[in-house]
């Protein structure tokens, strides 16, 4: 036979989900954190993604769709006896334009100007800049606040 809860353990039990409830309302009430924005670091500008897309649909882009036509490619000139090519050959090459297009990837990244107006076709001069960010991105927030002052 089982025995009857006791009221005060019913109790118990309210007063812990008013608790909750409470608490979970107080989350929201607390004071924001004033950020300076012209401090804040809010990541890359639109226009500084958008250019950095259009630099890596092209690096990378094409070489990956060469990489996948050499398989295409060899298949048509080795059934049209064309050609006699090694599989060894067309994987070979293939991979050369896959890695390509992965160096494509981050020379699309690291070479896109983070100036309001575009920087040279090429964007050579903005590589060693970008690499230079990239490090300070990865270090912690402490060292990168020293480096400033």
């Amino acid at each position: 036979m089982k025995k009857k809860q006791t009221y005060k353990k019913n109790t118990s039990k309210r007063k812990k989900k008013i608790a909750e409830q409470v608490a979970f309302e107080n989350i929201d009430k607390k004071t924001p954190i004033l950020v300076d924005k012209k401090t804040s670091n809010s990541g890359i500008p639109k226009y500084v993604a958008d250019r950095m897309a259009r630099r890596i649909f092209f690096t990378t882009g094409i070489p990956t769709i060469l990489g996948m036509s050499v398989f295409v490619v060899s298949y048509i000139i080795v059934t049209k006896n064309i050609a006699e090519i090694a599989p060894s050959a067309t994987i070979a090459i293939s991979a050369l334009f896959f890695l390509l297009g992965l160096a494509g990837l981050s020379f699309g990244i690291l070479s896109a100007s983070w100036d309001k107006e575009p920087g040279s076709f090429l964007g050579l001069e903005n590589i060693p800049l970008n690499i230079k960010r990239a490090k300070a991105a990865f270090k912690p927030a402490s060292q990168n606040f020293e480096e400033s002052n």
